[in-house]
């Protein structure tokens, strides 16, 4: 069942992209197509259950760290504004701009600076379950 609507979530987004590209008026950018995230793994196969959807707006201050975390579950976003730089806790690192996009890495410990001047706007979007954490704080 839930391939069937995976397939047809797929389907339906490919229309819509293929009816937009034909209007006028309308511009379609690809941001993002992978399965892969950020650090060159493969995505993990969706988890069992049902499908939550969370679309977060981080704002991040100038010289602000995040904690050492990780996510259970596929995400990916658009930084809006500002500067962040991205670092796994093995040391790989991904330094992004505005309008850069990113798929974040899964079950991978790593944290997010902002090493610019101004605030950070980044907006992410998370595919999880119904009453699964999206995100998990580190011990260390």
């Amino acid at each position: 069942m839930k391939r069937i609507f995976s397939l047809c979530a797929l389907l339906l987004l490919i229309a819509l992209q293929l009816h937009a590209e034909g209007l006028e008026g309308v511009a379609v950018q690809t941001l993002a197509r992978t399965s892969t995230s950020w650090d060159g793994a493969e995505l993990p196969p969706y988890l069992e259950g049902t499908p939550e959807v969370t679309i977060l707006r981080f704002t991040i201050a100038p010289g602000a760290t995040l904690p050492l975390h990780f996510h259970p579950v596929m995400n990916s976003g658009v930084l809006l504004k500002g500067q962040l730089t991205v670092t796994t806790q093995s040391g790989k690192v991904l330094h992004l701009k505005a309008g850069d996009a990113i798929v974040e890495t899964v079950n991978t410990l790593h944290y997010g600076t902002n090493p610019g001047n101004e605030p950070v706007d980044l907006i992410m979007v998370y595919a999880g379950v119904t009453g699964e954490k999206i995100t998990v704080l580190s011990d260390q």
